[in-house]
């Protein structure tokens, strides 16, 4: 199983810029037409990769965009690399996907016994209540 990932190139390519790039170090990718991601209107070239001579993904994508710069006036504007797969020499560092962990207590723990209490909890804070203001011709809350 190799490397998944995606380019997307700045243009539609040529025939022969697509035999460029295979030349290049893009051999066996899937190259198609797509539009730019932020602008429909803008067709430009997407390759697809199932690299599995690199060592590891960086090296893979690293490659892909060293043959891009061998076409004049060609950029990458887009990558997506999907979810990829654990190695099997990480699955076999760890039995069944399992890590052990440890419980590191606090210094402050250590220093306070336990009680078994959860700790008070200060309550909600209430919100003021707001006076109405009396009517304008309310006498009997004014002078007498």
């Amino acid at each position: 199983m190799g490397h998944k990932f995606t380019l997307v190139l700045s243009r539609e390519i040529t025939a022969e810029e697509t035999a460029v790039l295979e030349e290049a170090g893009c051999a066996g990718a899937v190259f198609g037409s797509d539009a730019l991601p932020t602008n429909a209107e803008i067709p430009v070239t997407k390759v697809d990769f199932d690299v599995s001579s690199a060592p590891s993904l960086a090296e893979a994508i690293e490659s892909a965009l060293a043959a891009v710069k061998k076409v004049p006036d060609l950029s990458v504007p887009g990558l997506t690399v999907p979810a990829q797969p654990a190695h099997a020499e990480d699955q076999a560092k760890v039995p069944d996907g399992v890590i052990e962990g440890v419980v590191v207590e606090s210094a402050v723990a250590e220093d306070k016994p336990t009680t078994g209490k959860a700790p008070a909890r200060k309550p909600a804070a209430k919100k003021p209540a707001r006076k109405k203001a009396a009517p304008e011709g309310d006498t009997a809350a004014g002078t007498s």
